[in-house]
């Protein structure tokens, strides 16, 4: 079952916290190594009361911005603040924000809540909130195990634990959902949206996205170091559906729409699908080309159709295929 603490409203609202509109901000974030820039010019805000997707193909840059704006990788140039600050400038930082990078971080020989305690009284953080954020977890049962008899997933569970322990403002979390089942991912979904309708800022990278489909509020989508959309999720599917209509005349519409800047596949003889005009656009450019439309109809598009969109021209990494005459 989902621990019911995620349900009791635990944490207080937002009313004491500090009157920043912005509580991660990233600022022409660029980032190198070896000549080859990683993070290219990257600017974005995670607006406190948020749930806020970070996306990208593997290499795209998000770990190392993620790692930048925890103070674990210098920027070559720009700024990242939490808060208003410097994650190393917060006299408290678990305070500020929590989060999950390597769930797997613990020292396998202690046992969780061991774990729990030690980080905790680095910041005065008592042992009652330590069993507290226990029960958050789901964590009751295996408290007292070691860490490096943990699954995938209750590693997992562990690692969302400290994000929690200080009670923070914002989170940052990398692939919280690796290794869960169901009701695991259920449960970080449930979590997650309920901190951030307390006004906590929210920042998840995942890869899943179907699930991302629906946690967040507003998708930054990563491809080789930038920033290829920052849009709500509404708008970044919208904005990669496409159009299918039927008409008599489909060549010759097809050279219209063109010419307007869409993108058009011709299905069959009377049959386009067009991306980049709206369903008004090309009812409007057929009337004027005195073009008779048999059928017009808005193709539902998913977040991955959207994802697969935004970075077909950013994947650094992709399959390759081999002949059954070369088994090498």
């Amino acid at each position: 079952m989902v621990p019911r603490a995620v349900y009791s409203g635990r944490y207080p609202a937002a009313i004491g916290f500090p009157s920043v509109d912005d509580m991660i901000q990233v600022d022409q974030l660029t980032k190198s190594y070896g000549g080859k820039t990683v993070v290219d010019n990257v600017t974005f805000r995670v607006e406190p009361g948020s749930v806020t997707g970070f996306l990208g193909p593997n290499g795209a840059g998000k770990t190392t911005t993620m790692r930048m704006l925890l103070g674990l990788e210098r920027p070559d140039s720009g700024r990242a603040l939490i808060g208003g600050k410097p994650y190393a400038e917060h006299r408290a930082p678990i305070r500020e924000v929590g989060v999950l990078l390597d769930a797997r971080a613990a020292h396998p020989n202690r046992s969780a809540r061991n774990h729990l305690r030690i980080i905790a009284r680095t910041h005065g953080i008592s042992n009652r909130r330590v069993d507290e954020v226990i029960g958050l977890a789901g964590l009751d049962s295996v408290a007292n195990k070691r860490a490096g008899s943990f699954s995938l997933g209750m590693g997992q569970r562990l690692g969302i634990a400290v994000a929690l322990l200080g009670d923070p403002r914002a989170l940052i979390l990398d692939e919280p959902v690796n290794g869960l089942d169901p009701e695991g991912v259920s449960w970080i979904r449930t979590l997650t949206r309920s901190l951030a309708a307390e006004g906590r800022a929210v920042l998840i990278s995942s890869h899943l996205m179907a699930e991302m489909a629906q946690t967040a509020d507003r998708v930054i989508v990563l491809g080789r170091g930038a920033i290829l959309a920052d849009e709500t999720m509404s708008d970044v599917v919208s904005g990669a559906g496409r159009v299918r209509t039927r008409t008599t005349s489909a060549v010759e519409l097809a050279a219209l729409l063109r010419r307007d800047g869409a993108e058009v596949l011709q299905l069959d003889a009377s049959t386009l699908e067009i991306t980049g005009l709206t369903a008004e656009a090309i009812a409007e450019t057929a009337r004027t080309g005195g073009i008779l439309l048999i059928e017009l109809a808005t193709v539902q598009v998913s977040l991955e159709d959207a994802f697969f969109e935004l970075t077909h021209g950013s994947v650094e990494f992709r399959q390759t295929t081999t002949t059954s005459e070369d088994p090498r």
